[in-house]
């Protein structure tokens, strides 16, 4: 029995052996081609499963920077009103004691009036025999009723500013709320959609994170190249302003700095929190937010930019990158990536304002998809 096991074994293991050698054999090129095919195949699977998680994570980022947007312009929001706030507040105080003041006077008049025995002024003047007597009291009784009639028509206009200010202040309050309220739901927003584009991009190891940073600039470098074939750059030759130079030079110098979400610097920034950090450097002052910028700075056509001009992405003006010459921009791309150099055609182009003034050309959108 125990020979009989052993031969046993021993077939099965040449039966093993001589079926690999057979699917090894050169000779057997059917099944090769099924190994290659089945190869193949995977590696597409693989590489369509990973393209599907970039789109996803890229879609995650989009929608979190959609709600950073909202989330500054909402904070904006909330600390012009707070000034405001304070503003009415300090009229309210200012009228008060004008009030305050103006009752006195009041108090003043109707105390003068019990003193002369309740007797108005223009009684008194017809009663006194004395003709000097009657010019002083003339005089005094056309004073006091100027005095009297300024008293209460500022009275009222006092009263009446007072209850315009509450009034403000009332609805600058319920605003504020609600600004708060949509701060603090774009913030949930933003903390959601980030948190769960990481756990995406944690359950890839670290090879397919290596292919995945490769896969986005794959997809960034074939969007630049489409843009560079239209022939755009052939018309684009302006050099900067001296305020884009030095705007440039303060976006260069945060390069390899993180992205975090609603940051303004210094070690740590947003897309539309490096702008306006940089141009500020560039002795101007824009708007917080992307969408602002696009909304309120000047815009230039496409081919007439000049380094420093700023080029605002998506048709939802969600962001945004400073254009430094050559076909490329310095931007704050996402969470999890810094401040880097890319293509100014890598993502598609709403337009370009221009912080330092609007004489670049008619202005007008320009699609650069």
């Amino acid at each position: 029995m125990v020979c009989t096991t052993v031969v046993l074994c021993a077939m099965g293991l040449l039966g093993g052996t001589a079926t690999a050698a057979y699917a090894d054999d050169p000779k057997n090129p059917s099944a090769d081609a099924r190994r290659a095919g089945n190869a193949a195949a995977a590696a597409d699977a693989d590489a369509q499963r990973l393209d599907g998680v970039r789109k996803k994570i890229e879609a995650l980022y989009r929608q979190a920077e959609q709600a950073t947007d909202a989330y500054n312009a909402a904070e904006e929001q909330v600390g012009l009103q707070q000034k405001e706030i304070v503003r009415l507040a300090r009229s309210i105080d200012r009228t008060q004691h004008k009030l305050a003041a103006l009752k006195r006077q009041a108090g003043s008049l109707a105390s003068a009036q019990y003193r002369g025995g309740g007797l108005p002024s223009e009684a008194k003047l017809m009663l006194d025999t004395d003709p000097e007597g009657f010019l002083d009291n003339a005089t005094l009784a056309r004073k006091g009723q100027f005095a009297a009639k300024r008293v209460i028509s500022q009275l009222g206009r006092l009263k009446g500013d007072l209850e315009k200010y509450s009034d403000s202040a009332t609805d600058r309050w319920e605003q504020l709320e609600a600004n708060r309220k949509e701060k603090e739901s774009a913030q949930r927003d933003i903390k959601k959609k980030i948190d769960e584009a990481k756990q995406l991009e944690s359950r890839l190891a670290a090879k397919e994170k290596d292919r995945l940073k490769k896969l986005e600039d794959a997809q960034a470098f074939a969007r630049q190249q489409k843009w560079l074939d239209s022939g755009v750059l052939k018309d684009i030759s302006n050099n900067a302003s001296a305020a884009g130079k030095k705007a440039i030079s303060f976006a260069t110098a945060q390069l390899g700095k993180d992205y975090v979400w609603g940051a303004e610097g210094p070690d740590t920034f947003d897309c539309s929190g490096l702008t306006l950090r940089a141009w500020q450097a560039g002795g101007h002052t824009i708007p917080r937010t992307s969408q602002e910028q696009w909304r309120q700075l000047p815009r230039v056509g496409l081919r007439d930019m000049r380094p420093g001009d700023l080029i605002i992405y998506f048709s939802d003006a969600s962001h945004v990158g400073m254009y430094l010459g050559d076909g490329a921009i310095v931007h704050a791309p996402r969470p999890g990536r810094q401040v880097t150099i890319t293509g100014a055609g890598s993502m598609p182009i709403l337009g370009v304002v221009r912080p330092d003034g609007g004489d670049g050309g008619d202005g007008a959108r320009h699609n650069g998809r």
